[in-house]
């Protein structure tokens, strides 16, 4: 993901010390085909990250002034062209501290959300992926991001608590 202004102009203060940030995740779920007919296997909206190569579900930074919910519509849009709606919040936890090749560092504060498509081809959208596309939630492609599997079977359980982790 781009680092946002308002971090590099943050960084500028405090170098490269460790930064507590607001992160959505938007698991795309969709269970419904082109025909309205149910899916025998839900579809995930993937992509694949231009940095290091891994699939995963839409993710990024929440902007100053904007609510979790607002972020995970934003993202998806942003990196996949689709429009998605938030149905609930699946998890929340800690990404883990994330060191980044020039040094600085940071720690993921991620609220995901189960979210259902509403309209729109997928698309790579951004500079962020090289591949967008819907997956069966059975197959994932490889190599993938760890944490975003947890999230995954999280926004699955369609109707459970929220789970939280650290």
């Amino acid at each position: 993901m781009p680092t946002p202004e308002y971090i590099k102009d943050l960084r500028k203060d405090i170098g490269h010390k460790e930064l507590l940030l607001p992160a959505v995740t938007a698991v795309v779920i969709r269970r419904m085909g082109s025909d309205s007919v149910q899916l025998p296997v839900p579809e995930v909206l993937l992509v694949k990250r231009a940095d290091n190569g891994h699939w995963g579900v839409t993710s990024g930074i929440m902007e100053p002034g904007e609510g979790p919910a607002s972020a995970a519509i934003r993202e998806v849009k942003e990196e996949a062209g689709i429009v998605a709606r938030p149905v609930r919040v699946a998890s929340v936890s800690d990404h883990g501290l994330v060191v980044y090749p020039n040094g600085d560092r940071c720690r993921f504060t991620d609220i995901c959300f189960e979210m259902e498509y509403v309209s729109g081809a997928a698309h790579v959208a951004d500079d962020e992926s090289t591949h967008v596309g819907w997956f069966s939630a059975e197959e994932l492609p490889e190599p993938f991001t760890a944490q975003h599997r947890r999230r995954i079977h999280a926004a699955l359980d369609s109707g459970a608590p929220a789970s939280f982790n650290s």
